[in-house]
C-alpha cells in the first residue's frame, strides 16, 4: 500500500484524517510542529491500525518548509498517493493591530507551503496508479470576513487554486479535492484567541471524526469541493444570493474583537 501524507496531523481535522486512512490501511507519513507528540501519534496509529508510520516534525510557516517535506519523502523513497494540506490556522483582529510577520507567516502556512507541497509532491502522485490531493479550506473562504481579513483571504486563495489545479489534472490520475469545513471543535479558537467566540463554536461545532470521515470519503469519490454539514452548506450557498455587503456585515459582527 502506499503512502498518505498529512500536514498539521498531531490534533483536530488532520489526526482524524490519519485514522481514517489508517483504517483503509493506508501508510501514514505525518507532519506537524511537535515532534514529541508526533512520535506518540505515530507509535499509536501504528499499533491500532497495523500500518507503517512515519513522522516529520517541522514548522511550516518557514519559507524552505515545503522543500524540507519533499527531500523527507524523496529520502525515504515513500510511494505516496495521498497529499492532505491541512495545517493552518487563523490571525484574529484589526488587521494593523497584528504585527506584518504574524500575518506572513500565516498565510505561508494556509497557502504557499501547500502551493509549494502540491508542486514539490506531484511528480511522486503521478508516478502511482491513482493519486488525491486534499486541500483544506474553510467556510471562511466565501466572503471576506473583518479580523481574520487574511484568514478568510488565504482560504479563497487555496479553495480556488484547488478548483484550477483540478481542471488542470483532470485527464491524470490525480485527483484534487478541496473541503471548506465551518465551525469545528479543535484547538483552532485558541491558538487563534478567539474565545469571545467559544460559545458559537460549542453550539454549531462539528467534531473532527466527522468533519474527516466526510473529507476522505469525498476525495476518494474525487469530489471537487466539499462543504461538511447542512447548515455550512446553507450558509455557503447563501453567500452567493445575498448582496455581499451584507454577508459582510453578518460576518463582522460575528467575528468582531469587541
Amino acid at each position: 500500500m502506499t503512502y498518505a501524507l498529512i500536514t498539521g496531523a498531531s490534533k483536530g481535522i488532520g489526526l482524524s484524517m490519519a485514522h481514517a486512512l489508517a483504517s483503509r490501511k493506508y501508510n501514514l507519513l505525518l507532519v506537524a510542529r511537535s515532534g514529541e507528540e508526533l512520535d506518540g501519534i505515530a507509535k499509536e496509529l501504528s499499533s491500532r491500525w497495523q500500518v507503517k508510520a512515519d513522522y516529520l516534525a517541522i514548522d511550516l510557516s518557514l519559507p524552505e518548509a515545503a522543500a524540507n517535506v519533499y527531500e523527507w519523502c524523496k529520502a525515504g523513497n515513500y510511494p505516496v498517493s495521498v497529499l492532505i494540506n491541512n495545517a493552518g490556522y487563523a490571525v484574529w483582529g484589526n488587521f494593523i493591530s497584528r504585527s506584518l510577520e504574524e500575518h506572513q507567516q500565516m498565510v505561508r502556512v494556509n497557502a504557499e507551503t501547500p502551493v509549494a507541497l502540491c508542486h514539490y509532491m506531484l511528480p511522486i502522485l503521478q508516478q502511482q496508479q491513482q493519486s488525491y490531493i486534499l486541500n483544506v479550506s474553510s467556510t471562511a473562504a466565501y466572503q471576506a470576513v473583518s479580523t481574520l481579513a487574511l484568514y478568510a483571504a488565504s482560504k479563497s486563495f487555496l479553495l480556488l487554486f484547488s478548483r484550477a489545479l483540478r481542471q488542470e489534472l483532470k485527464s491524470s490520475n490525480v485527483s484534487v479535492t478541496c473541503v471548506c469545513p465551518g465551525p469545528v471543535k479543535t484547538n483552532f479558537i485558541n491558538r487563534a484567541s478567539m474565545q469571545a467566540i467559544q460559545k458559537t463554536a460549542d453550539k454549531y461545532g462539528m467534531m473532527p471524526d466527522a468533519v474527516a470521515d466526510i473529507a476522505i470519503k469525498g476525495m476518494f469519490r474525487k469530489k471537487s469541493e466539499i462543504i461538511p454539514g447542512a447548515l455550512n452548506i446553507i450558509s455557503a450557498f447563501l453567500t452567493r444570493l445575498v448582496p455581499k455587503s451584507l454577508v459582510e456585515k453578518i460576518a463582522a459582527d460575528l467575528y468582531k474583537t469587541k
